[in-house]
């Protein structure tokens, strides 16, 4: 038997799911099951909603804004730190020599 394949839910899905309960004022519990979702997966929906509304649930591959920054900032503390340590042995070798 093979293993359990997992579901994905495009944005508008999981934005119709959020709306049934926040407009719609019913129980998560409720609509999970009548969309045939695990009630923990709309709590999460619904928590990372409220917490960035406009950037939630970018898709599959996509960064939200927040995530590009920090991605192209790592990038450039590792160019900066590899140029440091170029520098530092530069420095040193024109300290050793004799003028």
């Amino acid at each position: 038997m093979g293993a359990k394949q997992r579901r994905r839910f495009s944005r508008e899905f999981k934005l119709e799911a959020i709306r049934m309960v926040v407009e719609g004022g019913r129980k998560q519990v409720e609509v999970a099951r009548e969309l045939g979702i695990h009630p923990e997966a709309l709590y999460r929906w619904t928590r990372e909603f409220r917490a960035d509304p406009k950037q939630s649930f970018p898709g599959n591959g996509s960064l939200k804004e927040r995530d590009r920054q920090v991605e192209q900032l790592q990038r450039e503390v590792t160019r900066l730190k590899a140029e440091l340590a170029f520098l530092k042995k530069v420095s040193a070798y024109f300290a050793k020599s004799p003028k």
